[in-house]
């Protein structure tokens, strides 16, 4: 069987999300963060191909504002930063949209994407779903990435119970769903993650829940 060709995409590790308006509530922020540098440090170990990713909005703006505080990635992952890493900002939630990045993955012949960073609900599930029409497998690492409480019009949901929701969402079609050891074991072993698919999932969950 042909070994994977992986690239580790880490989505918007932004100090916003850790002391700001956004700040990430399940799981731990400063867990998910620990997972995410590991998952860089394995990356490099591999020579897997690594894009760092930055949401970017105007001066000015009240999250992410270029320039600011905010916008600026955190202190753990700028100092991994590599000059061999592709780096770019993005205006919308798929990381895909990022400046170069979906020429440099096909360039590097990349046909499986590991998602981590922030957040679950919104960039991260965005660019599973946008993998999906490219062509290209997609996983995300369920503690190294993360969620914050929601409420609007439509009704209101925690972080945790947010975040849990979409891994099964995207574990039955989008993406395969792991924690940072299985994807580390994974790696070295040029191996994917299992996944489930929609209609496993249809039928375990009608046989939990009934009809």
């Amino acid at each position: 069987m042909t070994a994977i060709r992986r690239a580790l995409v880490v989505v918007d590790v932004q100090n916003e999300y850790f002391d700001g308006t956004l700040q990430v509530q399940f799981p731990p922020r400063e867990k998910t963060l620990e997972n995410i540098a590991r998952a860089i440090d394995v990356a490099d170990e591999l020579d897997m191909p690594v894009v760092v990713l930055q949401h970017e909005l105007p001066e000015g703006a009240p999250v992410f504002a270029v320039n600011s505080p905010s916008w600026e990635l955190h202190p753990e992952i700028e100092r991994r930063l590599k000059p061999e890493f592709k780096r770019a900002s993005k205006v919308y939630g798929s990381a895909f949209t990022g400046q170069g990045v979906a020429e440099w993955l096909e360039e590097k012949q990349v046909d499986t994407i590991t998602i981590v960073g922030y957040m679950t609900n919104n960039c991260d599930i965005a660019t599973a779903v946008d993998a999906e029409a490219r062509g290209i497998a997609a996983e995300i690492l369920s503690d190294a990435s993360g969620a914050i409480h929601l409420e609007n019009e439509a009704g209101s949901v925690s972080a945790e119970q947010l975040h849990t929701t979409l891994m099964v969402l995207l574990n039955s079609n989008f993406a395969a769903v792991g924690d940072t050891d299985s994807w580390i074991e994974a790696a070295r072993g040029g191996t994917g993650l299992p996944k489930s698919d929609l209609g496993t999932s249809a039928v375990q969950g009608r046989a939990r829940f009934g009809d």
